[in-house]
């Protein structure tokens, strides 16, 4: 089951792809936003809901939104490929494997949706991609065992961790290249749970103006989806709707002999299998 949110006018909706469209669910759920449904009681009937349903409008032209607009939590993974990690090191980084997943934390202001553009902020020539997927949760809790991580994932989706490398280089906290506003590419909706075995490798592929930059699959990640939630969940309660960005392969920009990156009037897709092509045009501030 696909889940997305979309704007109707000047209102934010969100609901389910049925075909080659989308159907509401807010009114018909009694809930505000996905993340709201995520958490609810009506969540495990979830497919009950839309059975019978037509689609009330094309999801070509719809306005999307990030897939959770405004998450209470964005943690992301840093070099959680092992292709990325080496790639790192022979840019001339000297960065050692961690003992625990190196995180950030993202703001919900800083994502952008499907469709919707990246924005190349004007204080930077060198806006990077990152083809990541993303993991939603379900069930909130803290102190989550690895063991039975997989019990509190909502569904999955794709995100494009837009990084400002200068400003990621700052200082050894790389947050503040990583938060400028409408860099982080959310879509274009979330798949499921049901959909995906757990720890099924999903092939993740990104492609600059066709071209693709990053070809990998997620069974390559040093610290698995488990480990990242058992982590995160012992320093703050995860709550539904929360975000979980797991880490981008090798290829990205800044890693080039020379460096590339985006620019305006590029367009950069995310592809994940099982669950679709985020993409997102380049524009300048």
């Amino acid at each position: 089951m696909k889940l997305l949110s979309f704007r109707d006018g000047n209102r934010e909706d969100w609901g389910a792809v049925v075909g080659d469209g989308v159907v509401s669910l807010s009114a018909r759920t009694g809930c505000a936003t996905l993340a709201d449904f995520i958490g609810s009681e009506g969540w495990a009937r979830r497919e009950a809901l839309v059975a019978g349903l037509q689609a009330e409008r094309p999801l070509a032209g719809l306005a999307f939104l990030p897939v959770i607009p405004r998450p209470e939590k964005i943690v992301c993974a840093v070099r959680n490929y092992m292709d990325h990690h080496q790639e790192v090191l022979a840019a001339g980084m000297q960065r050692e494997l961690s003992e625990f997943p190196p995180i950030f934390l993202r703001v919900w202001r800083s994502q952008t949706p499907h469709e919707g553009p990246i924005v190349r902020p004007r204080v930077s020539e060198s806006l990077d991609w990152e083809g990541e997927l993303a993991v939603i949760i379900g069930r909130g809790g803290r102190d989550i065992p690895a063991a039975q991580a997989y019990e509190h994932v909502a569904g999955y989706s794709i995100y494009n961790d837009g990084s400002v490398r200068e400003w990621q280089f700052h200082a050894k906290q790389i947050a503040s290249g990583k938060n400028f506003e409408s860099t982080g590419g959310f879509g274009p909706w979330m798949v499921t749970a049901d959909e995906i075995e757990p720890g099924r490798a999903l092939k993740l592929q990104t492609r600059l103006n066709g071209e693709v930059l990053q070809s990998s699959h997620t069974g390559h990640m040093i610290f698995p989806i488990p480990a990242l939630i058992a982590y995160a969940s012992t320093i703050f309660t995860l709550v539904p709707g929360d975000v979980i960005v797991t880490g981008t392969p090798a290829g990205v920009g800044w890693s080039r002999k020379p460096p590339r990156f985006m620019k305006a009037g590029d367009v950069c897709e995310v592809e994940i299998e099982g669950i679709g092509v985020l993409r997102n045009p380049i524009v300048d501030q």
